[in-house]
Protein backbone atom coordinates (compact mmCIF):
# COMPACT_ATOMS: atom_id res chain seq x y z
CA UNK A 1 0.00 0.00 0.00
CA UNK A 2 1.25 3.50 -0.42
CA UNK A 3 0.32 5.47 1.90
CA UNK A 4 1.40 9.11 0.88
CA UNK A 5 -1.12 8.80 -1.97
CA UNK A 6 -4.66 8.14 0.85
CA UNK A 7 -6.59 10.61 1.60
CA UNK A 8 -8.65 11.15 4.56
CA UNK A 9 -12.35 10.20 3.79
CA UNK A 10 -11.09 7.67 1.17
CA UNK A 11 -12.20 4.04 0.88
CA UNK A 12 -9.85 1.42 0.45
CA UNK A 13 -9.55 -2.45 -0.27
CA UNK A 14 -6.57 -3.67 0.91
CA UNK A 15 -4.64 -6.73 0.24
CA UNK A 16 -1.35 -8.35 2.00
CA UNK A 17 -0.48 -8.69 5.35
CA UNK A 18 -1.73 -7.37 8.19
CA UNK A 19 -1.36 -8.01 11.92
CA UNK A 20 -3.79 -8.36 15.00
CA UNK A 21 -2.72 -7.05 17.97
CA UNK A 22 -5.47 -5.36 20.78
CA UNK A 23 -4.87 -4.48 24.73
CA UNK A 24 -2.72 -7.45 25.74
CA UNK A 25 -0.84 -8.08 22.61
CA UNK A 26 0.13 -4.38 22.59
CA UNK A 27 1.08 -4.38 26.64
CA UNK A 28 3.31 -7.34 25.81
CA UNK A 29 4.79 -5.98 23.16
CA UNK A 30 5.81 -2.75 24.30
CA UNK A 31 7.14 -4.37 27.47
CA UNK A 32 9.51 -6.85 24.73
CA UNK A 33 10.65 -3.27 23.32
CA UNK A 34 11.39 -1.67 26.48
CA UNK A 35 12.97 -4.61 27.52
CA UNK A 36 14.98 -4.16 23.89
CA UNK A 37 14.15 -7.54 23.11
CA UNK A 38 12.77 -8.27 19.62
CA UNK A 39 8.91 -8.04 19.48
CA UNK A 40 6.96 -11.57 17.65
CA UNK A 41 7.22 -10.24 14.28
CA UNK A 42 9.32 -7.10 12.46
CA UNK A 43 7.24 -3.84 13.24
CA UNK A 44 9.10 -1.95 10.38
CA UNK A 45 6.07 -0.47 7.25
CA UNK A 46 3.63 -3.49 9.00
CA UNK A 47 -0.19 -2.46 9.90
CA UNK A 48 -1.67 -3.80 12.68
CA UNK A 49 -5.88 -4.50 12.79
CA UNK A 50 -7.58 -4.18 16.01
CA UNK A 51 -9.27 -7.34 16.44
CA UNK A 52 -9.54 -10.42 17.89
CA UNK A 53 -11.21 -12.52 16.07
CA UNK A 54 -14.15 -14.94 16.70
CA UNK A 55 -13.09 -18.48 16.75
CA UNK A 56 -13.53 -20.50 12.93
CA UNK A 57 -15.97 -22.48 12.68
CA UNK A 58 -15.42 -26.04 10.57
CA UNK A 59 -14.09 -25.23 7.14
CA UNK A 60 -13.56 -21.52 7.71
CA UNK A 61 -10.55 -19.17 7.88
CA UNK A 62 -11.46 -17.21 10.82
CA UNK A 63 -14.72 -16.24 12.32
CA UNK A 64 -15.87 -13.14 12.52
CA UNK A 65 -12.93 -10.25 12.70
CA UNK A 66 -14.83 -6.77 13.29
CA UNK A 67 -12.96 -4.16 14.89
CA UNK A 68 -12.63 -3.09 18.15
CA UNK A 69 -12.11 0.37 19.68
CA UNK A 70 -9.15 1.60 18.89
CA UNK A 71 -8.67 4.30 21.70
CA UNK A 72 -7.79 1.11 23.98
CA UNK A 73 -4.44 1.02 22.24
CA UNK A 74 -3.31 4.91 22.22
CA UNK A 75 -1.18 4.64 25.50
CA UNK A 76 1.01 1.96 23.89
CA UNK A 77 0.49 4.01 19.78
CA UNK A 78 3.12 6.22 19.78
CA UNK A 79 5.57 3.48 20.74
CA UNK A 80 4.58 1.00 18.06
CA UNK A 81 4.65 3.41 15.42
CA UNK A 82 7.95 4.97 16.73
CA UNK A 83 9.06 1.13 16.19
CA UNK A 84 7.94 1.28 12.50
CA UNK A 85 4.45 0.39 12.05
CA UNK A 86 2.86 2.51 9.73
CA UNK A 87 -0.86 1.32 9.14
CA UNK A 88 -3.58 1.45 12.37
CA UNK A 89 -7.11 -0.43 11.65
CA UNK A 90 -9.72 0.06 14.35
CA UNK A 91 -12.50 2.40 14.61
CA UNK A 92 -13.78 4.97 16.42
CA UNK A 93 -11.24 8.30 17.33
CA UNK A 94 -7.96 8.74 18.49
CA UNK A 95 -6.44 10.58 21.41
CA UNK A 96 -3.67 13.80 20.07
CA UNK A 97 -0.96 12.14 21.23
CA UNK A 98 -1.50 9.10 18.77
CA UNK A 99 -2.71 11.81 15.90
CA UNK A 100 0.87 13.46 16.75
CA UNK A 101 2.34 10.30 16.51
CA UNK A 102 0.58 9.57 12.84
CA UNK A 103 1.74 13.17 11.79
CA UNK A 104 5.50 12.50 12.81
CA UNK A 105 6.26 9.05 11.30
CA UNK A 106 4.27 9.71 8.03
CA UNK A 107 1.51 6.90 8.80
CA UNK A 108 -2.29 6.49 8.69
CA UNK A 109 -5.02 5.38 10.69
CA UNK A 110 -7.74 3.57 8.66
CA UNK A 111 -11.40 2.70 10.06
CA UNK A 112 -12.95 -1.10 9.64
CA UNK A 113 -16.30 -1.37 9.60
CA UNK A 114 -17.59 -1.78 13.07
CA UNK A 115 -20.52 -4.12 13.41
CA UNK A 116 -19.63 -6.16 10.37
CA UNK A 117 -17.26 -8.72 11.63
CA UNK A 118 -18.74 -11.82 9.36
CA UNK A 119 -18.48 -9.87 6.49
CA UNK A 120 -14.70 -8.33 7.36
CA UNK A 121 -14.22 -12.39 7.80
CA UNK A 122 -14.64 -12.91 4.18
CA UNK A 123 -11.40 -10.93 2.90
CA UNK A 124 -9.66 -12.68 5.49
CA UNK A 125 -7.40 -15.54 3.15
CA UNK A 126 -5.76 -17.05 5.25
CA UNK A 127 -4.98 -16.50 9.44
CA UNK A 128 -1.74 -17.91 11.38
CA UNK A 129 -1.76 -17.55 15.00
CA UNK A 130 2.23 -16.27 15.32
CA UNK A 131 2.78 -15.34 19.09
CA UNK A 132 0.49 -15.25 22.76
CA UNK A 133 -0.71 -18.06 21.94
CA UNK A 134 -2.26 -17.84 25.55
CA UNK A 135 -4.32 -14.73 25.08
CA UNK A 136 -7.01 -16.74 23.42
CA UNK A 137 -8.88 -14.34 20.52
CA UNK A 138 -6.31 -11.80 21.35
CA UNK A 139 -3.22 -13.65 20.28
CA UNK A 140 -1.53 -11.85 17.20
CA UNK A 141 -2.51 -13.25 13.74
CA UNK A 142 -0.41 -12.61 10.51
CA UNK A 143 -3.41 -12.22 8.15
CA UNK A 144 -3.36 -12.49 4.19
CA UNK A 145 -6.52 -10.43 3.11
CA UNK A 146 -7.81 -9.47 0.24
CA UNK A 147 -10.12 -6.66 -0.96
CA UNK A 148 -10.30 -6.06 3.29
CA UNK A 149 -12.85 -2.62 3.18
CA UNK A 150 -11.40 -0.05 5.09
CA UNK A 151 -12.08 4.09 5.25
CA UNK A 152 -8.64 6.47 5.69
CA UNK A 153 -9.23 8.53 8.86
CA UNK A 154 -6.23 10.42 9.34
CA UNK A 155 -3.57 10.69 6.60
CA UNK A 156 -0.52 11.02 6.75
CA UNK A 157 -0.46 15.26 6.60
CA UNK A 158 -3.17 14.35 9.78
CA UNK A 159 -6.43 15.22 8.32
CA UNK A 160 -8.95 13.37 10.04
CA UNK A 161 -12.22 12.71 8.28
CA UNK A 162 -14.11 12.43 11.80
CA UNK A 163 -13.27 16.04 12.22
CA UNK A 164 -13.76 16.77 8.82
CA UNK A 165 -17.77 14.85 8.79
CA UNK A 166 -18.13 16.81 12.18
CA UNK A 167 -17.09 20.26 10.70
CA UNK A 168 -19.27 19.50 8.02
CA UNK A 169 -22.40 19.10 9.83
CA UNK A 170 -21.80 21.85 12.21
CA UNK A 171 -21.13 24.45 9.10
Amino acid sequence: MIINKLVAGQRVLLSGVIYTARDQAHKRIAESLFNEKKPPFDLIGQAIYYVGPAPAKPGEIIGSAGPTTSGRMDVYTPLMLENGIRVLIGKGKRNQDVKAALLKTGSVYLAAYGGAGALLANSIKKADIIAYEDLGPEAIYRLEVEDFPVIVIIDILGNDYYEQVEEHRNA
